[in-house]
């Protein structure tokens, strides 16, 4: 949430504005959000912004400045290797983990590496630990080679990750398994970085309430 100023100077600090838009972004993120680009299978909160009173004293509003529209923010925490190999997404509903293929694949293969294994455990231990009992496992591709071939990598990786988070999870634990292909890239496919960190396998659960 920000406040919008008159185009004329006032005879308050410009500081007093800042501190109001400070307060009022604190109490928004209070309140998740329902996001435009949310992948498939993924539930969103869509409750409404907490009201502000722009007639708060406290609010300490440069003289003529009105608040703009209520925005609805989600509180998001990233984590990610110096590499860029793994990163981890915390939400207010959810725990995103996204391990790059190359880690976990030799090219254009399905079957994982050897040093897969202490990477998908990783991401069992912290299921675990927030009691997930539904894991969603989605697999991505660059843009490179034809559509077909990369809806069906995508998949085997998801479907072998999967099976080895289900050997370290308790047997009710359920799987959501997706291959995605070259769809819902997070980087810019024209450069080789780029396809690098859409070439991925994510792993998704809720977070403990």
């Amino acid at each position: 949430m920000t406040a919008t100023h008159p185009p004329r100077a006032t005879s308050r600090p410009r500081t007093a504005a800042t501190a109001a838009a400070v307060l009022l972004l604190t109490a928004a993120l209070a309140v998740p959000a329902a996001r435009a680009d949310t992948p498939p299978g993924v539930t969103e909160d869509t409750t409404p912004p907490v009201h502000i009173d722009s007639r708060d004293p406290d609010l300490r509003m440069v003289q003529g400045a009105k608040l703009a529209p209520s925005k609805v923010l989600n509180i998001k925490s990233v984590v990610e290797t110096d590499d860029g190999s793994e990163r981890r997404q915390d939400t207010n509903d959810n725990v995103t983990f996204s391990l790059q293929a190359e880690v976990l694949f030799a090219k254009d293969s399905a079957e994982l590496s050897s040093d897969a294994h202490s990477r998908i455990g990783t991401i069992a231990t912290e299921s675990q630990r927030q009691h997930a009992t539904s894991l969603r496992v989605f697999g991505f591709t660059d843009n490179l080679g034809s559509s077909a071939h990369g809806i069906k990598l995508s998949k085997e990786r998801a479907h072998a990750v999967q099976r080895e988070l289900a050997e370290q999870l308790d047997p009710s634990v359920t799987f959501q398994i997706r291959g995605y292909g070259e769809q819902y890239p997070i980087a810019d496919n024209s450069t080789e970085a780029g396809r690098k960190k859409n070439r991925r396998v994510e792993v998704s659960f809720p977070r403990a309430s």
